[in-house]
C-alpha cells in the first residue's frame, strides 16, 4: 500500500491554545481512514490541515510537517490552490452555490481554466455519475441547485470536489445532518469512489466508521490515542480510552 500522505510530529496553536498534540499519521492510497473521537478533540482541525484550509485562520500555527505525495505541502514551493484541487473538501453541512445544478460543477473546472463547453458537459456528467446523482438530476441541469433534497445537496457537493479531478476526498461529518436513507446513499457512494480515491472522513458516528473504513484514528484532547485497522481498534483496541471512547463509557 503506497502512502499518499503523511503528517509528522504535527502540532498546531490556536494563538497560545496548543489544539493539536505532536500527530504521527500515514494514510495509504485508495483507502477511507476514518477520524473518530468527542467533539473538540482536534479532528476537523487535523483534517483542514491536510489541505491547509487552517491557513485562512487568524492567529493559527503549525509545527511539523506534513506531506502529499512525499512533497511537504507547507514547503515555500508548494502551490496551495493546486493543493487543494487535488486534496478537495466537502463539508458538513451541503454548501452548494445558488447556481443551477450544471453551474455548481462547472464551476471548479471553469476556475481552472477549462471553457471547452463539450469538456465541461463531459466533465459535468462524470462527476455527477460519479456522485450517484446523474440520472436523478440529469433532465434538470439548469435548475437551482437549491431545490435539491440535503441528501442530494450532499452528494452534489461532493460531485463539486470530485469535477476537478483530485487525488484524495476530505469530508468533515458529511452525513451529520441527512437522514439514515441519504447518509446510506453517500456511505454506499464513499465505498464506490475508494477505487479511484484517498478518502478521509471525519465522523461521530461508530458504526459509520466501522461500515466504511479501512483505517480509523481516536482523537482525544489534540491528541492521537491510537491508528489502526477500523476492526482490529473496533474490537480490540490497544488503549483503553479507545475501548471506553467506542463502548460509549465516555464522549
Amino acid at each position: 500500500m503506497s502512502e499518499k500522505m503523511k503528517t509528522e510530529n504535527l502540532h498546531l496553536f490556536y494563538g497560545e491554545k496548543e489544539a493539536l498534540k505532536g500527530i504521527d499519521i500515514s494514510i495509504g492510497e485508495k483507502q477511507i481512514v476514518s477520524l473518530i473521537g468527542p467533539s473538540g478533540c482536534g479532528k476537523s482541525t487535523f483534517l483542514r490541515c491536510l489541505n491547509r484550509m487552517n491557513d485562512l485562520i487568524k492567529d493559527c500555527r503549525i509545527e511539523g510537517k506534513i506531506y502529499y505525495n512525499g512533497l511537504d505541502i507547507y514547503s515555500p514551493s508548494s502551490d496551495t490552490a493546486k493543493l487543494r484541487k487535488n486534496v478537495g473538501m466537502v463539508f458538513q453541512k451541503p454548501n452548494p452555490f445558488p447556481f443551477s445544478i450544471f453551474e455548481n460543477i462547472a464551476y471548479g473546472p471553469k476556475t481552472h481554466g477549462l471553457r471547452n463547453k463539450v469538456k465541461l458537459q463531459e466533465t459535468v456528467e462524470k462527476a455527477l455519475s460519479e456522485a450517484g446523482l446523474w440520472d436523478e438530476v440529469k433532465d434538470r441541469l439548469n435548475s437551482s441547485a437549491m431545490g435539491l433534497s440535503g441528501g442530494q445537496m450532499q452528494r452534489l457537493c461532493i460531485a463539486r470536489a470530485l469535477a476537478v479531478e483530485p487525488d484524495v476526498l476530505l469530508l468533515d461529518e458529511p452525513t451529520s445532518a441527512l437522514d439514515p436513507i441519504s447518509t446510506e446513499k453517500i456511505e454506499e457512494l464513499l465505498l464506490t469512489l475508494k477505487d479511484r480515491y484517498t478518502i478521509v472522513i471525519v465522523t461521530h458516528n461508530m458504526q459509520q466508521a466501522l461500515r466504511i473504513s479501512d483505517m480509523t484514528a481516536f482523537f482525544l484532547l489534540g491528541e492521537m490515542v491510537e491508528y489502526g485497522e477500523t476492526t482490529k481498534m473496533f474490537y480490540s483496541p490497544q488503549d483503553k480510552r479507545t475501548e471506553d471512547y467506542i463502548t460509549g463509557r465516555f464522549g
